[in-house]
């Protein structure tokens, strides 16, 4: 819905923009003409349009208006993005495909939702539960994630904070470290599968492909957070559950992606897998992964889910 992308403000707030407009037009000396405009000519192509005071072109914010109701000098700013309309659809020879715009990072997203919200469906399900298992989606992680809404603020170490202290009825941070040094965080976000047209992009031993599961990322620079404790633990699950798993390690002679994982890693200071269903056509309008690797990220999220805290406690670290 175009509703959601657009910001309104009342009639006062454009009249007292165009007044200080105004002024700041009075106040400039050096006033750029361009050539082929004479002074008082309208150049605004679309009747009924003031072009002096209006950020965007009049054709657009006509548009807008008569899609949320309202009158074009009533929009004082918005914010659009473009994006397919088209629905998403599962095809191939075998049904085996799905493709569909923003499968980065909708699709980890879905699968983590449904998996947190399948490992609590009962009460027994959180019986014998001695951690607290919670997903975070956060914005802007294609831009460098350092916004407000994304993994390079405080909202993760603020809700670690404020459900630790709200289960221990303590204001003394020693619960929120030893919660932090015994939990665990999986990093999902999409991975680069085999493109059978590039097939020397990848090292030979590390070729993700479609409907083979969940893919362990590696980066020597810490690109991605994975290490050798965080990798086994989270394969190991996945074997107990008869999941797949696949590991990929960029070629060194090639720049790599990274994820939310260093950012939290360090920020929080968390045991840290990066991971990811393989996919092709990356951040296209249309994208498109195996739809095997959903149901397999799925169940292998909410394994973890119901594994982890046992799991955990077995596992003896030498370093």
């Amino acid at each position: 819905m175009i509703r959601n992308f657009i910001g309104l403000a009342f009639m006062a707030e454009v009249n007292r923009l165009a007044i200080s407009n105004d002024k700041c037009t009075e106040s400039n000396e050096d006033v750029h003409v361009d050539a082929d405009q004479k002074p008082g000519k309208e150049t605004n192509m679309v009747e009924g349009g003031d072009s002096e005071n209006m950020q965007h072109h009049m054709l657009l914010l006509k548009l807008i208006a008569s899609r949320i109701g309202c009158k074009p000098e009533e929009i004082c700013d918005f914010e659009l993005q473009l994006c397919d309309t088209q629905p998403s659809v599962i095809a191939g020879v075998a049904k085996e495909f799905i493709f569909s715009g923003r499968l980065d990072n909708l699709c980890m997203s879905f699968c983590a939702l449904k998996a947190l919200v399948d490992a609590t469906a009962s009460e027994e399900s959180l019986q014998d539960e001695t951690g607290v298992r919670m997903i975070a989606l956060f914005d802007h992680e294609e831009v460098g994630s350092d916004s407000a809404q994304g993994a390079g603020s405080p909202v993760m170490f603020d809700a670690l904070e404020r459900v630790t202290s709200s289960l221990s009825g303590s204001d003394s941070k020693v619960p929120l470290e030893k919660a932090i040094q015994r939990s665990f965080l999986v990093s999902a976000d999409m991975a680069h599968c085999l493109h059978p047209n590039y097939m020397d992009k990848h090292e030979q031993n590390h070729q993700p492909q479609m409907h083979k599961g969940l893919v362990i990322k590696f980066n020597a620079n810490q690109r991605y957070a994975t290490n050798a404790v965080t990798s086994f633990i989270f394969r190991e699950i996945g074997k107990k559950n008869k999941l797949p798993t696949q590991e990929f390690v960029v070629r060194n002679d090639m720049p790599c992606g990274s994820t939310v994982g260093p950012i939290l890693a360090s920020g929080v200071g968390i045991r840290t897998v990066d991971v990811g269903a393989p996919q092709l056509s990356m951040h296209s309008i249309r994208e498109m992964c195996g739809v095997d690797d959903v149901v397999y990220s799925h169940l292998h999220f909410k394994a973890f889910f119901e594994d982890y805290a046992e799991f955990d406690k077995q596992i003896k670290v030498d370093y």
